[in-house]
């Protein structure tokens, strides 16, 4: 199994291949060790032996494979069904087990994703899972040993539970922040093509929904972080301290997770100046385009007219019951020509009285 990250095996191999979870233990005695396995089973003799262990593990199916390794490593049954019943986040304190579900979102061309992370608690324990999707703990459990030994031995088991949790949400959070900047990159673009006149709006429209979509879905996701965060805070949850100085970071989370929904909601303000600004440009271009077509049809009204008067005056001519010889052509000619001129101006200071005739754009 990858024991985290988002794009590379993070976990320990034996055998040759990925195993499917990863656990690190700190001995009462200080010493730190860690293994990878397959089956959940393996680790639990190592568990219990320990002051507290980390075990992270990959799972295909949450719903069905997740609950079995939850119940195999003595959690009760039914905490991560009742986990998955929200779509981004929940949180259940069962007095001495506490279950989170956290969003793990990840950003391709404007596609975001949403995956849960599952963190269950105990005595001794904290238990992640995640499907092979979500693999962003790699870094911590590159140094999660090193973590375990800096915590002093004089600290109650609450203590490091909770240390160990705001590490694991810390990960998760960060890795959540990254991918503002796939955001903001793509925004970036958009308003570039914003920018060109000669832009489509048919490739615009579907750029402007995508960009307000994944917006919105993103910031969904930090409020679903938000929720889970004050929760800690404020649950009182058993297996969490009431060590105030740790609780302090929780709000730090709290604060970090805040800072980015300011940012997204001043992206999101951004985007919507855009709209209005771009919305702005097609009314003017669109008034434009109706002046230049008023101008035309005047000018074809005038020209109609015109050209009326002289065509009536030699379709009537042209009767037989009038008999024309040579010596009429003179008259005959002034006469249409005049008409045609008396028409023309006739029709230019009518249609302009009338204030048919838009001034020219420039």
């Amino acid at each position: 199994m990858n024991a985290g990250n988002d794009g590379g095996n993070g976990g320990a191999q034996r055998s040759g291949t990925s195993a499917q979870a990863f656990c690190v233990a700190l001995a009462a005695s200080g010493e730190c060790r860690r293994m990878s396995c397959d089956s959940p089973t393996e680790v639990n003799t190592v568990i219990e032996n320990s002051r507290v262990a980390w075990v992270n593990h990959s799972v295909d199916d949450l719903g069905v494979r997740g609950e079995e390794i939850a119940t195999a490593m003595g959690f009760s049954a039914g905490l991560v069904s009742k986990l998955l019943e929200d779509h981004f986040s929940e949180y259940e304190d069962r007095d001495t087990e506490l279950g989170l579900m956290v969003p793990a979102v990840t950003v391709k061309n404007l596609e975001v994703t949403v995956n849960p992370l599952l963190i269950l608690m105990r005595k001794g324990l904290i238990l992640t899972m995640a499907s092979g999707e979500v693999s962003r703990l790699v870094r911590f459990s590159r140094y999660a040993d090193t973590f375990f030994r800096k915590i002093p031995k004089n600290v109650s088991w609450q203590d490091v539970l909770t240390l160990t949790l705001i590490r694991i949400l810390d990960e998760n959070n960060d890795r959540n922040f990254d991918h503002l900047r796939e955001i903001e990159s793509q925004a970036d673009d958009l308003n570039k093509d914003l920018m060109d006149a000669k832009t489509s709006r048919h490739k615009l429209g579907p750029a402007i929904y995508n960009m307000k979509h994944a917006l919105i879905t993103y910031m969904n996701v930090l409020w679903a972080t938000l929720d889970v965060v004050n929760n800690l805070r404020y649950g009182d949850a058993e297996v969490i301290t009431d060590n105030r100085k740790i609780l302090e970071r929780i709000t730090v989370l709290a604060t970090d997770v805040t800072t980015h929904l300011e940012l997204s909601e001043h992206m999101s303000e951004v985007l919507a100046s855009g709209l209005e600004v771009l919305q702005s440009i097609y009314n003017n271009q669109l008034q434009i385009l109706n002046n230049r077509l008023a101008l035309l049809v005047a000018y074809l009204t005038i020209i109609g007219t015109a050209i009326l008067v002289p065509n009536t005056i030699a379709t009537v001519a042209g009767n037989s019951m009038f008999e024309f010889t040579k010596d009429d052509i003179g008259w005959y000619l002034s006469l249409i020509v005049g008409s045609t001129v008396v028409a023309t101006l006739v029709s230019w200071w009518a249609v302009k009285a009338m204030g048919l005739l838009p001034k020219s754009p420039e």
